[in-house]
């Protein structure tokens, strides 16, 4: 992984049961397997314990690497540097998505409670005028606060199903929108699952959290934002492109739609772009994932499946090479 982020992901305490638990081929991160260095430490390795900035995995890195039997990713997605090759030769790969997946879904359950408050917008106000909010400005909402909202979430990701769990907390109706997820998992998990047309219509807030491949390229499209009622409040912290961000931006623009953005597309967005200075959207720099602190979850994890796969114990966090063409 890149070498600014090692500290991060394995602090101290993390980072001695690292050591507890594997022989480190070498004390720093290695960034490139084609140097002298990276070909030493692949003819040795059993298992590449990966991050952000990690070179890509394919064939000829896994010929220099007779001997890898796990590749254990301590970030998210692993589509940005694993080739098929690592699956087809049987090598097994685990990902710290879920511990990812925690401070996005916290920070997507603070934009719903905090749009759904017109809390940005309202602050926007202040701000500029410096005197307290008239009635006549809480009466510019078609609705104000959580209760008995209908919050709609896309996609039961990682980050989809703990947001589900954590919007249990409200006083509100949750919808789900996802193909993959059966009526059966539905209703043990106590989800109600609707199609994607009525979500758009009858949700308050919209919360995007499906992963970006071709087919969710634009998921948010004109047609469907249009079928969205004045005043719903749409939160990204996905991917910017699942969303039409021109057709967004009309909708923003005139009123009729709240945004939340961590992402949008492209990122960032030009200087010039309306998206900036509408009081109606909050928009920030990818903050969602974990950062700081937060990053340290991650390594624990990896560590974690480490020491599972030095105990010849399954696993809890696979990634399946059948499932990539639907997941993050």
């Amino acid at each position: 992984m890149d070498p600014s982020h090692v500290a991060g992901v394995f602090p101290p305490d993390v980072h001695d049961r690292l050591t507890t638990t594997a022989d480190l081929l070498r004390p720093e991160s290695v960034t490139d397997f084609s140097s002298a260095t990276g070909r030493s430490v692949l003819a040795e390795v059993e298992v590449l314990l990966t991050g952000w900035g990690c070179p890509p995995i394919d064939a000829e890195v896994l010929d220099a690497a007779p001997n890898l039997r796990a590749v254990i990713h301590a970030a998210g997605t692993v589509k940005t540097f694993l080739s098929p090759d690592v699956h087809s030769r049987g090598i097994v790969v685990s990902s710290a998505a879920s511990a990812n997946a925690v401070p996005v879904a916290e920070f997507a359950f603070a934009a719903i409670v905090f749009g759904a408050k017109r809390a940005f917008a309202m602050a926007a106000l202040f701000r500029s005028r410096r005197t307290h909010r008239t009635s006549a400005d809480l009466r510019r909402h078609a609705w104000l606060g959580s209760h008995r909202l209908t919050i709609g979430v896309i996609g039961a990701s990682q980050t989809g199903r703990r947001l589900l769990d954590m919007l249990g907390m409200l006083d509100a109706t949750v919808q789900l929108y996802d193909p993959y997820v059966t009526h059966a998992e539905a209703d043990r998990e106590g989800w109600t699952l609707v199609d994607l047309d009525t979500l758009a219509a009858t949700s308050d807030v919209v919360s995007v959290h499906a992963p970006l491949t071709p087919d969710t390229h634009h998921l948010l499209d004109r047609r469907l934002l249009g079928l969205m009622r004045p005043g719903t409040v749409v939160v990204n912290t996905a991917r910017g492109a699942l969303v039409d961000t021109d057709a967004l931006t009309e909708a923003l623009v005139a009123g009729r739609l709240d945004a939340v953005l961590d992402v949008t597309s492209p990122e960032p967005l030009p200087a010039d772009h309306p998206l900036w200075d509408l009081p109606n959207v909050l928009i920030t720099p990818h903050l969602a994932g974990a950062l700081g602190n937060e990053a340290g979850r991650l390594g624990s994890l990896a560590v974690d499946e480490l020491a599972r796969y030095a105990r010849n114990e399954p696993l809890l966090h696979p990634v399946r090479y059948e499932d990539l063409g639907h997941r993050a």
